[in-house]
């Protein structure tokens, strides 16, 4: 999906402020008032939003504005942020890489189904996209133009996982399993500190896209932040066997939304990652070198009352994919996809229910308060992940 902006086009002029777009020579307009120098702009038409002047301590309403925008439009950002660097991703997916190569009998010793999977790992076969069991999401797929719709599960997802969780958690809290302690596989001495570096700098990003999220969505700075405090946040890599899976249409993980507060991957070695703006328009994942990539869960739904929507996403073998693999393979480099994955959590205890004047909204019925940890032990029961009581 390649679009180009024509400046010189005299229809630009009609839309003061907003940056046209092309495809198929029609021109379109985003809301993205990119008058930042903060902000670029990616082949998969989101804009890059350096973190850099906002760390140095320039607040710009702007830039927060920008943010808030493209969550609500688009719900997905593609940040810069220079404490996350290249060197620190591939250190962490080569060490992943090494970990998903092993045999399945020795990381079988590291899955904890009675923990509801939420430290270690989660073998394949075991997470059921939401799409292969929620009714109401299958007729709204089937009513997708064809060019938009995702690819249909038949069974559980191919995909492993490893959960590692990244902060403190609280000493006193209701949902114990949800703050379980990490498993460490022998034979992997610089596990925890690979692990801890990359988990803890990726969740700092999170926090500086949480503070200026709520200052453009017109909350207090730490409206979000207070609340993820010593939340269940979740260093959480997924590992695809693309020797034994590597055909095209091949299904990793099924059309799902997070359940979490924000997601955010580092860039992939292999592509595979297709979200679905708010308007429905299916897109391509091309993570630029050197950013991050952040989408929208359910939690942030439902502290903003609707306003801002978990973005939907799948990962499945595409002709980008196959052309990876045979690449890799002529490089004799690893053939397991790892994708480099932290979800960031409201707090277990938190109340989950709109903020400020989100608690006014058309919408903010939808969305009744709820113990944040219930909800995430609701989430898990439907996809698999807890058994129903």
């Amino acid at each position: 999906m390649e679009f180009t902006a024509n400046k010189d086009d005299p229809k630009i002029h009609s839309h003061i402020g907003r940056k046209p777009l092309y495809k198929n020579s029609v021109p379109f307009w985003l809301d993205f008032h990119s008058h930042s120098p903060a902000i670029t702009h990616s082949s998969m038409d989101l804009p890059i939003i350096d973190l850099s002047p906002y760390l140095s301590g320039e607040i710009d309403p702007s830039l927060c504005a920008e943010l808030s925008r493209n969550l609500r439009e688009t719900g997905a950002l593609l940040v810069k942020d220079p404490r996350c660097t290249v060197q620190d991703n591939d250190r962490f997916i080569d060490m992943m890489e090494r970990y998903f190569s092993q045999s399945h009998e020795f990381k079988l010793l590291h899955e904890r189904p009675h923990l509801h999977y939420q430290v270690g790992v989660t073998p394949e076969r075991v997470e059921v996209p939401r799409s292969l069991v929620d009714e109401e999401m299958q007729e709204k797929l089937k009513a997708m133009p064809k060019e938009n719709q995702p690819h249909t599960p038949v069974g559980p997802d191919l995909k492993w996982r490893y959960f590692w969780r990244i902060g403190p958690r609280p000493l006193v809290t209701r949902f114990q399993e949800l703050n379980a302690e990490p498993v460490i596989p022998e034979g992997f001495p610089e596990w925890k500190e690979t692990m801890d570096s990359w988990g803890y700098k990726m969740i700092a990003a999170i926090e500086v896209v949480a503070e200026m999220a709520a200052i453009g969505f017109g909350l207090p700075k730490d409206a979000f932040t207070s609340l993820m405090k010593l939340g269940p946040h979740l260093l959480a890599p997924t590992g695809s066997d693309l020797q034994k899976y590597g055909q095209e249409g091949t299904i990793f993980a099924g059309y799902h939304y997070d359940l979490n507060f924000l997601t955010i991957h580092g860039r992939s070695r292999f592509p595979g990652l297709n979200i679905w703006l708010r308007n429905g328009q299916k897109v391509e994942v091309k993570v630029p070198i050197g950013c991050l990539l952040i989408q929208a869960g359910k939690q942030i739904e439902w502290l903003t009352g609707g306003d801002c929507i978990a973005g939907m996403h799948e990962v499945v073998a595409t002709k980008r994919t196959i052309d990876a693999i045979n690449l890799a393979q002529e490089q004799n480099r690893s053939l397991w996809r790892v994708s480099s994955t932290l979800f960031a959590h409201i707090a277990s205890d938190s109340i989950l229910k709109p903020l400020g004047h989100f608690a006014k909204s058309p919408l903010a019925s939808k969305y009744p308060a709820i113990c944040a940890g219930e909800y995430v032990e609701q989430e898990l029961a439907v996809i698999n992940l807890k058994g129903q009581k």
